[in-house]
């Protein structure tokens, strides 16, 4: 099924479940080295595709024919070949190989172990695991952390499927920061918007970018750019559509078991982020006090 927030994916029921074959650590370290192994490489928007989907599928990737990823992927055969190729090898059974090589072999398991709602729920637990694992260099955070402090103001773009991640990373920030704008709309006047924060002199805009990608949202990060803004993205993958406009790409798995994406790891991540601006806020803490004696005056929370 398609639809705002799902992805196009193809396969059968059977091919949705199959990451389950690998154990949560083995998943989590292919798709860490299929990420290192396409770093580096430029790519066209059809091998950006097949590479989301190896590290989407990375317990099955060392173990799918040309075939089966081209399905999976929605590309020709010959596309996955091309693909293989510009990474360096031979063709797609090299690099198949050297992907066997590297990774565990997949262990085995029992049939009917999980139904199909618990299958989402553990995919969502292996996107987090991962999301653990990149976050063991908290370097890119803590940049990031200090751009958002940086930026008076701070815009915060999401549409649509990524509407919510930044709503509620602009909800939590206000409380730190003098000065976030949520862009949440599109059409003609979000380049109005993004023109008036520049002037009014931020220097960094945060993008939460999920599957679907709209359009309108790559055309305004390339306009970001193009106007000074320093772009950082919270996106599903690091070959998703705005790495190309985005200068600190910071990727979290989606969970695609469902009929409509499910995102518990970019959610996370965009509480990561607020600490990390909170970090590099010196009067952060006092805001915060500020904000709940002042809450606790006008009896706003029920205790």
């Amino acid at each position: 099924m398609n639809g705002d927030g799902g992805e196009d994916r193809g396969g059968t029921a059977a091919d949705a479940n199959a990451a389950e074959a690998s154990g949560p650590g083995a998943a989590t370290g292919t798709a860490a080295r299929l990420q290192k192994l396409f770093e580096g490489h430029r790519l066209t928007p059809t091998q950006r595709r097949i590479a989301h989907c190896m590290v989407r599928r990375a317990g099955d990737a060392p173990f799918l024919s040309s075939v089966e990823l081209a399905e999976l992927a929605g590309v020709s055969q010959p596309s996955v070949t091309r693909f293989a190729v510009a990474l360096g090898f031979d063709g797609y059974p090299a690099l198949r190989k050297h992907l066997r090589e590297v990774a565990p072999a997949p262990a085995a398991r029992g049939t009917g172990t999980y139904n199909e709602y618990q299958q989402a729920v553990q995919a969502e637990i292996d996107n987090l695991r991962h999301l653990a694992a990149v976050l063991a260099d908290p370097g890119p955070v803590v940049r990031a952390g200090r751009l958002f402090a940086a930026s008076r103001p701070l815009p915060v773009l999401g549409l649509r499927a990524a509407t919510a991640q930044a709503a509620g990373f602009a909800y939590f920030a206000r409380k730190v920061h003098p000065d976030v704008r949520l862009l949440d709309e599109g059409g003609t006047m979000l380049t109005d918007r993004i023109d008036a924060a520049q002037q009014a002199g931020a220097s960094t805009l945060l993008c939460f970018a999920l599957p679907r990608h709209p359009r309108e949202v790559v055309d305004a990060l390339e306009y970001a750019r193009a106007v000074g803004l320093t772009v950082v993205t919270v996106a599903d993958s690091a070959f998703a559509p705005v790495a190309r406009h985005t200068d600190l790409l910071l990727p979290a798995a989606v969970g695609t078991g469902l009929a409509f994406d499910t995102a518990c790891a970019p959610m996370l991540l965009g509480r990561v982020l607020l600490e990390a601006m909170c970090d590099a806020l010196p009067d952060a803490q006092a805001r915060l006090e500020e904000f709940d004696a002042k809450a606790a005056e006008r009896g706003l929370f029920v205790e």
